[in-house]
């Protein structure tokens, strides 16, 4: 089969593998229909040293049932299934708390000799605990909104949610990215008074605005957070999503934060020390996010895609077959595509 592989910075190649079989009982072979570059995968694409075997990439897909294990139950050859960006047994006592992230017997794709998503199809550890069964057919409209549940709008949530987003709460969304925009919608959808996106691109702020956020600031760093204070009475917003990962952004999240209030990051953290010193503690600022459980929100959130009540599908700008992946990259580490959908 076809698959993506990273080899080093900027260095994605499309190549031959082998194909996926059942290796544990508790396995399952899925054909992928959809799948997507995330923008976390742009860092590696950004950074990573020259590797003799690439990596094999992308933690986001659905597709059909091809093949289960003995001990898998509940799935079967034809199903169409949404995988979360980790796998997990859905059991153990992390997964009953909701942190299928730190899964006893679970981990990554495209690690270890399991699959990545960005091919034609992919070996699931795991695989009752860790696929959910989708009430649509492989050719539904909806898949793009779907996919979205894999990863980037569970995201989005999952920083609503720790950040304490509900009605009559103010929030502000660091970053105009495909998460940043979920983190829009998620806001909107827990009932958000306010929303003010922080982005300078007009195409994506634009649909920003369609998700939910009632101010966009263009500015950055003093200037972004002046700006923020301004539109908040010298207060500050009573939620902060930083959804980009840099220390800049944390910088400018913790300068538009109302005291008492609550800075969810979930931007993959490209630092590794956090300003959190003397005048955030005077402030009573809480700092929460983390990686999102998405295994813990699909069920919540699939009735208000299949119904039609949000539609995180249109962070997608553009779609590619596999062999293009390399393409792909490129367009969304050059601002040309805000995430790129792959249809195999």
């Amino acid at each position: 089969m076809r698959a993506a592989l990273m080899y080093a910075a900027g260095d994605v190649r499309v190549e031959d593998v082998p194909d996926p079989g059942i290796q544990q009982p508790t396995d399952a072979v899925v054909r992928v229909v959809r799948s997507c570059i995330c923008g976390s995968d742009l860092w590696p694409y950004g950074s990573m040293p020259a590797a003799e075997h690439g990596v094999r990439m992308g933690h986001e897909f659905l597709g059909v049932v091809e093949d289960t294990g003995p001990d898998v139950s509940g799935l079967a050859r034809g199903d169409l299934v949404l995988a979360p960006f980790v796998w997990s047994d859905n059991t153990c006592d992390f997964c009953r708390a909701g942190l299928q992230t730190s899964c006893r017997h679970g981990g990554p794709w495209g690690r270890d000799g399991v699959d990545g998503g960005q091919g034609e199809a992919v070996r699931v550890p795991q695989a009752q605990g860790t696929l959910v069964k989708l009430p649509v057919a492989e050719d539904s409209a909806l898949l793009p909104s779907l996919l979205t549940l894999s990863d980037v709008f569970c995201t989005g949530h999952h920083a609503a949610v720790t950040a304490g987003v509900g009605p009559r709460t103010t929030v502000t969304v660091v970053g105009d990215g495909a998460v940043g925009l979920s983190a829009v919608l998620a806001a909107r959808r827990q009932g958000a008074e306010r929303i003010i996106l922080m982005g300078r691109h007009r195409e994506r702020t634009d649909l920003g605005r369609d998700f939910g956020a009632t101010d966009v600031v263009p500015e950055r760093g003093e200037e972004g957070v002046a700006r923020v204070r301004e539109l908040t009475g010298g207060d500050g917003t009573h939620a902060v999503l930083e959804c980009v990962g840099t220390l800049p952004a944390l910088r400018t999240a913790l300068g538009v934060i109302r005291a008492g209030g609550s800075v969810s990051r979930v931007g993959a953290p490209q630092y590794d020390d956090a300003p959190m010193g003397f005048d955030e503690f005077m402030r009573n600022i809480t700092l929460t996010g983390g990686v999102a459980p998405a295994r813990a929100y699909i069920e919540e959130l699939l009735p208000d895609v299949l119904e039609g009540r949000i539609d995180p599908g249109r962070v997608f700008d553009r779609t590619m077959g596999v062999d293009e992946v390399p393409d792909g990259y490129r367009a969304m580490a050059d601002r040309e595509s805000l995430k790129v959908l792959i249809a195999p």
